[in-house]
């Protein structure tokens, strides 16, 4: 297949549109079943180009859950724990364990389950049963993957009345060093940003606390990979092989740590006994489940703990959440990654990350102002490590 046909381009009235190669040769995929468009193609090809770069990285099966040209996560094919679990809805996903690659997608698509609400799914290894089991009850947009076993593949073909987005990549294909875009008819040319991310790039640790583990190093490899592919400006927390919050597209880079350290706390907090406990009515589905608990962390938790409003969720009124048991469960929490792809211009973004228990820290440096971000990690005893490599990404 030398072209594909879209139905438009990312609007309806942004006509004709199509995907190929400008040389003339065969596009690097198949098409298995539905018809993707415009902006699946966008989330596919980015997708797929991370979640091969951090299997190059880790040598573990990964996967990314996109929306609108971001990662809401990655992850590697790490055993979730029994809370992480049920708080990801996947503990009664039989054979989880046994499969990486599920457990992989477990974590990217129960990270921020709201934000993944019509995924794009990248995987970086043949799609298997158990992990077509899991995304099957999952609302998805499609999937990318260099293959499929031929049973998870009708699996996932039964999906959306048989329409659902299934595409597969040639994983052998490179593409030409230099890329072209147009904005506005103005042709952009620019090399591929191949540069290498791995533990090598965090030798630069300029904090007085100069440990950095081997979990850390991990974590900050999927931060930065993660970074590598999500629109700039960004900011990401990660912990147990996964990236647990993306401040993605933010004009300063303090909201970045603050949507990202959310994200972070929230992913957190929904592994609290409260939330894992919650008397959910039975014939609640597992996307209102989602939207109820992120309300009930919240300062709107009145609008599902309110009389007349609880009985539309709980077969009892929960007790809330209060903010002073968040603030104290929050402060345990130790051992978070984070990366920025910038340098961090002010300390206001150690002193937030702090607050979401990071330990951890890895960033291109060159600011004007690196003492003070240094200092400011040495009061928390933070390790810092300086990449000298910015990841913006557009």
């Amino acid at each position: 297949m030398k072209e594909f046909e879209l139905k438009y381009g990312c609007n309806p009235n942004q006509k004709p549109a199509r995907i190929y190669m400008s040389d003339g040769s065969e596009l690097p995929i198949e098409i298995l079943c539905g018809r993707p468009g415009y902006i699946n193609f966008l989330d596919a090809f980015n997708s797929w180009q991370l979640v091969r770069e951090l299997k190059e990285a880790t040598g573990l099966p990964c996967a990314t859950s996109f929306k609108h040209v971001s990662p809401t996560s990655a992850a590697v094919g790490i055993p979730l724990p029994e809370k992480l679990k049920r708080a990801c809805f996947v503990d009664d996903i039989e054979g989880l364990d046994d499969s990486p690659l599920a457990c992989a997608y477990a974590r990217a698509r129960g990270t921020d389950r709201q934000s993944s609400f019509g995924d794009w799914i990248a995987l970086s290894d043949i799609c298997d049963v158990t992990t077509a089991m899991l995304i099957k009850r999952e609302v998805s947009d499609g999937i990318i993957a260099p293959g499929y076993e031929p049973q998870a593949l009708e699996i996932l073909k039964s999906k959306r009345k048989g329409n659902y987005n299934i595409v597969k990549i040639d994983e052998s294909y490179i593409p030409q060093e230099k890329e072209i875009k147009q904005v506005f008819g103005i042709t952009f040319e620019q090399g591929r940003n191949n540069f290498k991310i791995d533990s090598a790039l965090l030798d630069n640790i300029v904090t007085d606390n100069k440990t950095l583990t081997d979990a850390a190093k991990r974590d900050l490899t999927v931060a930065l990979i993660t970074l590598k592919y999500t629109q700039s400006n960004s900011v990401c927390y990660a912990v147990d092989g996964q990236a647990i919050g993306v401040g993605a597209g933010q004009q300063s880079r303090i909201y970045c740590t603050r949507l990202a350290g959310s994200k972070a706390d929230i992913w957190h907090l929904r592994q609290h006994d409260k939330c894992l406990n919650l008397p959910f009515l039975p014939e609640l589905g597992r996307p209102d489940r989602d939207n109820v608990i992120d309300v009930y962390i919240s300062e709107e938790d009145e609008d599902v703990l309110a009389e007349g409003n609880w009985q539309k969720y709980f077969t009892h009124r929960p007790e809330p959440f209060t903010k002073s048991e968040q603030k104290e469960y929050l402060s345990k929490i130790t051992g978070v990654s984070v990366g920025s792809d910038a340098f961090f211009p002010f300390d206001d973004n150690i002193e937030r990350a702090c607050r979401s228990g990071v330990s951890f820290i890895a960033q291109p440096g060159g600011s004007i102002r690196d003492d003070i971000v240094i200092d400011c990690c040495n009061k928390y005893k933070i390790a810092m490590a300086f990449t000298g490599m910015r990841l913006f990404h557009h």
